[in-house]
């Protein structure tokens, strides 16, 4: 659709429908697209794909339209309907102030001619020009408080600030889908029994999954037919759509058998079935926001980080799905504090937590019918005042279609065998069965999933996600035999596990971004079956990214998410604004101090350990493990330099090495090295080397035979290996010619 910018009005334009925008007071108004020729001077700003909605970031300010500026098709669900995901967004501001770049794709027929997206702005009016004039000499002349002038400019400020964050909360996650034709917010079991009317589609929506629900307020009350063509349903969550064919190996008895033709070398249903496979996920806006400012229950019986996630199968007419829940655990409890992980507490009585826990599972009960709690959180430590609340609000409720499943994931998988999970999926497996799950045809309904699980762990994200794509593994598999897909006592072949796992990999890293501002912590697990070191250390740096953002980040996106449900922000986003500040600029000081520090170590190195004859060339640092981290690391694992350097002058060597040479190995902590001839290096590489003659290495080490003296290993440079432990202290190294 066409966007258009007149003098009082932002005018969006598609065939004979429009949609005027009023740049005085926000308003919004359908008018016929003739009407466009009444309009004061409108020129075509470029293309759009749809309006998200209205948002005001502060009540003294102007409000801002959303619009989708860029989709990105995800797939197509059965029947042909297209899913899309929102990745670039417009935002205008609905008042005399023109707009900011917007980059948007060009109109050809206004644009026509026209290569590049360059920024189209109306000629100065020059009545306008005169009354700007007018105002600022009558600001002059006025002599304003200065107070009044010093709180403008904060609110200009916070109004910027929390402007990026919406922009980055969009365009960053990339967390928004919508489709025009399917609702994404209802599940297949939902849509197949729900009535069958004449009803637009916003308007059969799940009211917990319309995330701009509020924002398209305005629209909605107009009342009128012609008001459906513009609203559009939008989510957050995930959606990801994946066509899998069931292909064995070639060494699969029934590949190799002789009544197998050759020549079938295509994928053909009766050789290798396809089917679709599908994953949903639904983030509820009720007390919806990030990690630390949104834990446990409100008042209303909603949880926080509440995620309903469907897995659909589709096999030629035949669609099938499963649904799970995830959401915090139902009592009043938080985390309070800037500490890297803050205890846990509760912060209201059992007596006074009770009527709220029930009104959220007697929700879920008449949504649902039956629960089966998945409980995640660890039976020991700092998480059991949680989880022991949570075992007493269940035994006070006291349901029959309630069942309760306690699993301390850290105990039982612990060492990072996360294998260990399907103790759980074995322990749960008939009752994952009787639940069944929802299986339609074209003819209709043929049975009906029972029941959920609803599954949680403190934050709801990491070990939840695990659990939950083990449970969904299970699941697809007895779908896949019931159609004959998949033989009855073969697993999923190789490369439909290797998507399935990705797929659910990218399901927890999308949904912990969207609550905690990183991916998911054991994502190498759902991901590829195997935990790994590697993985361990990516999850140290995520936890640190989310210590952070909880410290300062989270606080404005948290705003923003209120302001777009139309909640009012209760948090003083000043005084944070004047932290983050301070914080920035002591965070400069403090990376400025530390590298003059490291500058000073390599000069004191250089003057102990450089030899007069030789030319100071460079320096960096070098990874020095914790030792009480090193017992813990396996001796095969952990990163790996490798540099380069010549033989060196020892015991009676007179002539002076021509290649760069390696300082300071005494004090570099390194867990063990191999040495390799090289021809005549000239940079200094990052790699692997390979294994067999590595040796442990010990203080005063060298590259000779004896690994003390620094006798060259025959007339050729040498490449060091050297095997470094990740966590780290630094400690210098000087490069010298």
């Amino acid at each position: 659709m066409e966007l258009f910018q007149a003098k009082d009005h932002y005018i969006l334009q598609q065939g004979e429908r429009a949609l005027w925008c009023s740049r005085r007071d926000g308003g919004l108004q359908l008018r016929p697209a003739t009407d466009l020729l009444l309009a004061w001077n409108p020129i075509c700003l470029g293309l759009v794909e749809g309006v998200i909605g209205k948002i005001q970031l502060h009540s003294d300010l102007p409000w801002w339209l959303i619009l989708i500026r860029q989709k990105a098709l995800v797939g197509k669900l059965p029947g042909d309907h297209e899913v899309c995901k929102v990745t670039k967004i417009a935002v205008l501001s609905l008042s005399e102030m023109e707009p900011q770049e917007l980059e948007l794709e060009l109109c050809k027929k206004h644009h026509f001619g026209i290569n590049k997206p360059e920024k189209i702005v109306p000629s100065p009016d020059d009545s306008k020009f005169l009354l700007k004039t007018f105002t600022n000499i009558k600001s002059n002349v006025s002599a304003p408080n200065k107070k009044k002038v010093k709180e403008s400019k904060e609110k200009e400020k916070l109004e910027r600030r929390l402007l990026e964050e919406l922009l980055k909360m969009f365009m960053d996650s990339e967390s928004f889908y919508y489709s025009l034709t399917y609702d994404l917010t209802n599940s297949v079991q939902r849509q197949s029994t729900g009535e069958k009317d004449g009803r637009p589609l916003w308007q059969k929506v799940d009211d917990r999954f319309f995330w701009n629900k509020y924002m398209i307020q305005d629209l909605s009350e107009i009342g009128t037919p012609d008001v459906d063509f513009w609203i559009i349903p939008i989510i957050q969550g995930f959606v990801q759509i994946e066509e899998l064919v069931v292909n064995y190996e070639p060494s699969d008895d029934d590949k190799s058998s002789p009544e197998t033709p050759p020549q079938e070398a295509t994928c053909v249903d009766d050789i290798h079935p396809r089917f679709l496979v599908a994953l949903i996920s639904r983030r509820s806006r009720h007390r919806a926001g990030m990690r630390y400012k949104r834990r446990g229950v409100d008042k209303n019986g909603n949880v926080a980080n509440y995620v309903e996630t469907e897995q659909l199968i589709h096999v030629h007419n035949h669609t099938l799905s499963f649904i799970q829940t995830r959401g915090s655990v139902p009592v009043f409890w938080s985390q309070v504090g800037y500490r890297y992980n803050p205890r846990p507490r509760l912060d209201k009585s059992e007596k006074e937590t009770v009527d709220c826990f029930c009104a959220h599972f007697e929700e879920q009960l008449k949504i649902y019918k039956k629960q089966v709690i998945v409980n995640l959180v660890d039976q020991a430590g700092r998480e059991k005042i949680i989880g022991d609340a949570y075992l007493k609000q269940v035994l006070l409720f006291n349901n029959p279609r309630l069942t309760y499943v306690s699993f301390d994931f850290h105990e039982h998988c612990r060492g990072m065998k996360f294998e260990n999970v399907q103790t759980l999926t074995d322990a749960i497996h008939d009752i994952i069965l009787d639940m069944k799950w929802c299986w339609v045809d074209q003819a209709g309904v043929i049975c009906k999933q029972e029941g959920i699980f609803r599954v949680n762990c403190m934050d709801c994200l990491d070990r939840t996600n695990v659990v939950q794509a083990a449970i969904a593994r299970v699941v697809m598999e007895q779908q896949l035999k019931k159609l004959g897909v998949m033989p009855p006592e073969q697993p999923l072949p190789v490369k439909c596990n290797r998507t399935y796992q990705i797929m659910w990999a990218n399901n927890g890293d999308s949904i912990s971004r969207q609550y905690a501002g990183t991916a998911a912590l054991k994502g190498d697990f759902t991901r590829t079956g195997e935990r790994k070191l590697a993985g361990v250390m990516k999850d140290g740096v995520n936890s640190a990214n989310r210590y952070y953002l909880s410290r300062f980040k989270d606080a404005y996106r948290q705003a923003v998410i209120d302001l777009m449900q139309g909640i009012p922000v209760t948090e003083d986003l000043y005084s944070i604004f004047t932290k983050e500040k301070e914080h920035e600029a002591l965070q400069k000081e403090t990376q400025r101090s530390h590298q003059e520090l490291i500058s000073q170590l390599l000069q004191s190195y250089m003057q102990l350990l450089l030899p007069g004859d030789e030319k100071f060339h460079g320096g960096w640092a070098l990874i020095d493990c914790d030792p009480r981290v090193l017992q813990q690391l396996e001796r095969s694992e952990g990163d790996n330099l490798v540099t380069v350097c010549p033989p060196s002058c020892g015991k009676g060597a007179s002539q002076k090495p021509s290649h760069p040479q390696l300082h300071g190995l005494e004090g570099a902590g390194c867990a063990r090295y191999s040495a390799h001839a090289q021809w005549q290096p000239a940079t200094v590489e990052v790699g692997m080397t390979g294994g067999e003659s590595a040796v442990p290495f010990s203080a005063g080490a060298r590259c000779s035979a004896d690994r003390r003296c620094r006798a060259p290993i025959g007339s050729r440079p040498l490449c060091l290996a050297l095997q470094l432990p990740t966590l780290w202290n630094l400690s210098p190294m000087v490069f010298s010619l």
